[in-house]
């Protein structure tokens, strides 16, 4: 576990960086500076606004994947339930729409989404948790 008196990153960052999208960005928000506690807590307040049942939770490769595990705990399992996708921070949209057509390609699309940070507007199928001013 990581010692909570020693923080090694910051959550958010000035620095220029290339996004998924291509497109250059003058700040960040650096998700990896959140401890597990912190997934567990971000999890739990999306589920305090989230009534819909999913039978699991499917986190975005590399940064939706532990918000992925911590709403898990959620999940019912059900096959009959929508799919939750779940991502770190959404920047144009690209990764949630990139992942459902891979993942969807031969299955029922049945999915509802959620972000922790949403840097612009989300789709009309994904609620955010902070939105940024657009």
């Amino acid at each position: 576990m990581k010692d909570f008196n020693v923080k090694k990153e910051l959550l958010f960052q000035e620095q220029d960086f290339i996004g998924h999208s291509g497109d250059p960005l003058t700040w960040k928000i650096e998700c990896d500076a959140l401890f597990p506690t912190e997934w567990k807590c971000i999890a739990k307040m999306i589920m305090d606004y989230e009534e819909r049942p999913f039978q699991a939770a499917l986190g975005i490769p590399r940064g939706g994947v532990e918000l992925g595990r911590w709403l898990n705990e959620y999940s019912t399992q059900n096959p009959k339930d929508p799919y939750l996708i779940v991502d770190d921070v959404l920047t144009t949209g690209g990764s949630m729409d990139e992942f459902v057509q891979s993942y969807f390609r031969n299955r029922e699309p049945n999915y509802f989404g959620w972000v922790a940070f949403a840097r612009n507007k989300p789709q009309h199928w994904v609620r955010t948790l902070f939105q940024m001013p657009v």
